[in-house]
């Protein structure tokens, strides 16, 4: 199955030609980053539901196909999303709640398999299931049941199955709800990198909020390759595992890695932050330059992860990837930060 991003035909943003101030870039993330994506976000997650929700009350072939094209359209405008580590987003769980990954011990596929096989009620109700393991809750629950072992019998009718993916689909759309709900809300998150004050345990001064957002864009491209490309890649010396590919059920591995870098992008381009003096303008045209090889790299990756890793042109497209994040590594962790006066600090995350 071949799947086109729009990101592959849509030419990337220029940057801004004149630099603007810390509290312009950041109200510019707000406003043209933050809040559109987890607004689209909440709008897929809800049509997904209602998809899942159609499939359910008449099971057919026609409506469990679109119940899986929303799904992918889920998964894009998630992945747009998912590397805004910040506020709403790593409290009460959400970001594990949408999506439970890394999951090297395969805990989320025992326990959606046992839930199917015992058919247990408690995780078709979106109360009841929000109260039960994160693993059980997010799209990789969903992924596989709609396209794991067994979801072909979603054509004709799947009571059991189908209650639970509509449930899973219900959670997701509350997560979303939450998050769209906490950046619009005057008086959240927004307002707390806009004025920053002293007694914020995170973001004391205008500083800090910069140092947290261009972090995201350091961060986001380790994300990618230590957490969506190398573990079904393999590092250097290892031997490649397709089935190590987040979303490889639904052929999402490669079109959803590519959707981070669309995120990466829209928050460089849109809030501005590389705009940068003169001096340093070569940063922000290499970090531009390098977030183009990404597409230009992504768009010769057509088949699903398995075929594309035999085929010797996807399989070196693929490897190049990986260099392309090393290369934004630098350029905006060290590099766009410098220019900007700035101290990105280590992930969270340690992606091993």
């Amino acid at each position: 199955m071949r799947i086109v991003l729009s990101l592959l035909v849509l030419p990337f943003l220029a940057v801004p030609a004149m630099a603007q101030s810390d509290s312009d870039i950041v109200r510019a993330a707000i406003d043209d980053v933050f809040r559109p994506a987890f607004a689209d976000f909440n709008a897929a997650t809800g049509a997904l539901e209602s998809d899942m929700e159609f499939l359910c009350e008449a099971p057919s072939v026609q409506r469990a196909t679109a119940a899986r094209a929303q799904f992918r359209e889920t998964v894009l405008s998630w992945s747009r999303a998912e590397l805004y580590r910040l506020g709403p987003l790593l409290e009460d769980n959400r970001s594990e709640r949408i999506l439970f990954w890394p999951d090297r011990k395969g805990v989320a596929l025992r326990q959606v398999q046992a839930a199917l096989a015992e058919q247990d009620e408690t995780a078709t109700s979106v109360e009841s299931l929000t109260q039960k393991s994160v693993a059980l809750q997010g799209l990789g629950a969903l992924e596989f049941v709609l396209f794991g072992t067994g979801s072909e019998a979603l054509d004709d009718g799947a009571d059991y199955r189908c209650r639970f993916g509509l449930a899973i689909a219900g959670a997701l759309h509350q997560v979303a709800g939450e998050l769209d709900a906490a950046w619009q809300a005057p008086d959240g998150i927004a307002k707390r990198l806009l004025q920053p004050t002293e007694g914020d345990p995170e973001y004391r001064n205008q500083r800090e909020v910069m140092e947290d957002v261009t972090g995201l864009l350091a961060h986001g491209s380790e994300i990618i390759r230590d957490q969506r490309l190398l573990p079904f890649l393999g590092r250097e010396g290892e031997r490649s595992r397709p089935r190590s590919a987040l979303f490889w059920r639904s052929n999402m591995s490669v079109p959803s890695a590519l959707a981070n870098f669309e995120g990466l992008d829209d928050l460089f381009t849109r809030s501005g932050i590389g705009a940068v003096d003169e001096e340093n303008e070569w940063v922000s045209n290499g970090i531009t330059f390098e977030l183009e090889n990404a597409v230009r790299a992504g768009a010769l990756v057509t088949d699903p992860v398995a075929e594309a890793l035999d085929d010797p042109e996807q399989k070196q497209a693929l490897d190049y990837l990986v260099i392309v994040t090393q290369s934004l590594d630098t350029l905006l962790g060290e590099n766009l930060a410098a220019a900007r006066g700035l101290s990105v600090g280590f992930s969270s995350l340690d992606g091993d």
